[in-house]
């Protein structure tokens, strides 16, 4: 999506005293140009600068990334009196906030409470910590089971989320509704004290196109609030000052030139995660992703830049997940979309080996999990690919045209479906297809998958009829009905998210593979959003928003709209933090 954000004029400084700055690839490097003087201190006894540094334009703040938290922080901040500038490493305005559904959990917000609806704090602490810390939570222990860091992180949460949604909203920055029939993905859990209220979306929007409303929204508030937004501007390196403090960035634009940007105040990191850096999917993810719904710029720049600075490291292992049709994730499509509702009530996933291994309609970030099963004896991941397979029935009345369907109405692109007349020929051409991409994915159907498949499906159907699935209880959670699709309503029916596979074809699939929203980990922050260096001391002048710093959520994805709630909530923060930081000294 192109807003037609406003473009730098791309001059560069031609001095060439070469100073030292902090670089994005992850180590110090020679700023050259205008940086020049300008110190990037990596720990005590660093030699003074020479000389004041020279930059092309000043600011009290400078954004980098203009997803919800980077617009976020630039209209809280500029709403207290700041100047503040935002640059976009893409060519459009939004990042992956404009590909998102853009729900947005805010606890205790003011919606809520005029619905009458409460949301008490201790029982929401429970809830978020029984989700983050499964393994360590207990309600008897004074923070639950939860760090010190995540109970504070937590807490900033609930005590905030409501007022920055409210600002935004009074400020015509991001007008909500509130959907009451939106249900929390853990509305079962004794708990959850608020199972419907805390999901807002924008004023209106549909449940699956939120995020191109919303940054229409805001970016009209921060031209007209005289934010400006400069596109294809990214930021390579800080700069610092002889006492450590951040005061600038320098940034490259898409002809090549260099511009170096004052920060009076601060600079703020809203970037996004690593989602398309195969080498840190690699290195830090606890399972295997092949791809993502990111932006396509989302490559984890701001990890590379902080490092220098001796950042703490938190949640590198956890992404926000959702299984995805997998070959659009190998070929890297920029308008990828998670398949955030399986549809399809005559629909399973089978394995390899042609046996079910996860009930279907659990919410994304829990089916993603299965992809990981790991086979000792055999030495594989039995699940690394999934098949979804459904018949006509399924073709006619629960195909979706949006939001990753892998079920697509009739004239819709379906090249990642895969066609049989019957479930033999299926099989075969399920086989034929892994063959295809056999250079980029290590997997192949057992020979016993034919076979096994009929079992499945017979036992499936049996469920289907009876309305229980004694394997998996697809279909007992809220969650899943919400989730479900579309469907064909009968008369009988006991189960809305179950519907017997036929016997005759045609039959369909496709491959699914394990992918992400984004990733969850980078420096951590504290509940201001200073970024902290090792130590737990902020670094002066630096600031992280979003996807590009730590989630204190750990592996849970506590609900609808839990990347944006809390984005939105410490852009908040952030904003109120930086208004205290004194303007910085620029040698």
């Amino acid at each position: 999506m192109n807003d037609g954000g406003q473009q730098g004029d791309g001059t560069t400084d031609q001095d060439q005293t070469g100073a030292v700055a902090i670089g994005r690839r992850g180590f110090i490097g020679r700023a050259g140009a205008a940086a020049a003087g300008a110190l990037a201190a990596v720990g005590p006894g660093a030699a003074a600068a020479a000389s004041e540094p020279r930059f092309d334009a000043e600011f009290d703040v400078v954004v980098v990334g203009s997803g919800a938290g980077g617009l976020g922080t630039a209209l809280f901040s500029r709403w207290q009196g700041n100047e503040v500038v935002v640059l976009e490493k893409a060519g459009s305005i939004g990042g992956t906030t404009a590909k998102s559904g853009f729900w947005y959990w805010m606890p205790n917000n003011a919606a809520m409470q005029k619905a009458g609806i409460a949301d008490p704090k201790p029982d929401f602490m429970k809830l978020v910590a029984r989700l983050s810390a499964p393994l360590l939570y207990s309600p008897s222990l004074p923070k639950l089971g939860l760090s010190d860091w995540q109970y504070a992180m937590c807490e900033a949460f609930y005590d905030t989320a409501g007022s920055a949604a409210q600002l935004l909203h009074d400020k015509g920055a991001l007008p909500y509704q509130h959907p009451m029939a939106v249900v929390d993905y853990w509305a079962e859990l004794p708990e959850n004290k608020a199972p419907r209220g805390r999901v807002l979306m924008p004023e209106g929007a549909e449940p699956y196109n939120g995020g191109k409303v919303a940054i229409r929204f805001m970016t009209a508030a921060a031209r007209r609030d005289g934010i400006p937004i400069k596109t294809s501007h990214r930021v390579t390196q800080l700069i610092r000052n002889a006492a450590g403090a951040v005061i600038g960035v320098e940034a490259t634009q898409a002809n090549g030139s260099t511009t170096r940007l004052r920060a009076r105040k601060a600079v703020v990191f809203a970037s996004g995660g690593f989602t398309h850096d195969k080498t840190l999917r690699r290195d830090h993810l606890g399972g295997a992703i092949v791809g993502g719904c990111a932006a396509n710029s989302n490559e984890g720049d701001f990890l590379r830049i902080a490092s220098p600075l001796g950042v703490d490291l938190a949640n590198m292992n956890h992404a926000w997940n959702c299984p995805v049709v997998l070959e659009k994730a190998l070929s890297q499509e920029g308008s990828l979309w998670g398949s955030f509702s399986c549809s399809g009530d005559s629909m399973i996933f089978v394995n390899k080996h042609g046996r079910r291994v996860v009930n279907e309609k659990l919410q994304y970030n829990e089916i993603t999990r299965a992809f990981w099963a790991w086979d000792g004896p055999r030495q594989e991941f039995p699940n690394s690919v999934l098949i979804a397979i459904w018949d006509q029935q399924a073709q006619d009345h629960c195909n979706q045209p949006n939001y990753g369907s892998f079920i697509v109405p009739e004239g819709q692109d379906d090249a990642h479906v895969i066609k049989g007349a019957t479930r033999t020929e299926l099989a075969k051409n399920i086989a034929a297809r892994l063959q295809t991409l056999r250079d980029q994915v290590n997997y192949q159907l057992a020979p016993e998958f034919a076979g096994n498949l009929e079992d499945t499906i017979k036992r499936y159907n049996g469920f289907a009829r009876s309305g229980k699935d004694l394997d998996f209880h697809r279909g007992e959670r809220p969650v899943e009905l919400m989730f479900n699709g579309p469907f064909k309503a009968v008369a009988g029916k006991k189960n809305n998210t179950m519907t017997p596979i036929s016997e005759k074809g045609p039959f369909y699939a496709t491959l699914m593979g394990p992918g992400s929203l984004d990733t969850k980990g980078g420096p951590r922050t504290d509940t201001d959003s200073r970024v902290l260096d090792v130590a737990g001391r902020p670094i002066p002048g630096l600031y992280g928003v979003g996807n590009c710093v730590a989630s204190a959520s750990g592996p849970a994805y506590w609900a609808g709209g839990a990347t944006l709630g809390p984005i939105l909530t410490f852009a908040y923060r952030a904003a109120n933090a930086l208004q205290q930081e004194p303007a910085k000294a620029s040698a």
